[in-house]
């Protein structure tokens, strides 16, 4: 009688007695392997790159946005923006369009990483130009220096959720930019 009751009382999710240290051991114990298990997780690059699509998955899709634009003369442009990446693991396609009313640039791109090292290739297709990227980055924040001949510009891009901020610092007669985006 004594074994079904305990049966029964096991069934039901009841135990018979009261094992409150017991059951304070086993709560702490899960608690700790969930917390390890977290920590590990969120640590690990490779975790973060697989569920995000490698370094430039929290990029993936099309942006919006706007901001201002910068020539040689100090003159600025206000200008409207869309950026779109396409990350397949650790490399990207990307572009980048902005226009204003006088002013409007098409730049177009393929990025690779390897760690923190970003290399790639870019295109301006309204003026034919074209050149080599090459900077450091990950977990959203990139710097980046586009080169080609007479033309060098830093780019820093920062990504947080669903916001972005492009700025380009160059030195030629186009200036820089400055570009708010969101998705």
């Amino acid at each position: 009688m004594g074994h079904q009751r305990e049966y029964l009382a096991a069934v039901a999710g009841k135990r018979r007695g009261n094992n409150l240290i017991g059951d304070i051991r086993l709560i702490v114990r899960r608690l700790l392997i969930a917390a390890a298990i977290l920590f590990a997780a969120s640590t690990s690059p490779s975790h973060s790159y697989a569920q995000g699509g490698g370094p430039f998955g929290s990029l993936a899709g099309v942006w919006h946005g706007g901001g201002s634009v910068t020539l040689d003369d100090g003159s600025s442009e206000r200008i409207r923006c869309r950026a779109t990446y396409a990350p397949a693991g650790f490399s990207m396609e990307m572009t980048l369009t902005c226009a204003s009313d006088a002013y409007k640039f098409n730049l177009a791109g393929h990025v690779v990483a390897e760690g923190t090292a970003i290399t790639g290739s870019w295109s301006e297709s309204s003026r034919g130009i074209a050149g080599t990227l090459q900077g450091r980055g990950g977990n959203g924040s990139f710097e980046v220096l586009a080169s080609t001949a007479g033309f060098n510009s830093n780019i820093s891009l920062r990504t947080a959720g669903n916001r972005q901020s492009i700025v380009m610092r160059a030195d030629s007669q186009f200036r820089g930019a400055s570009i708010a985006l969101s998705r």
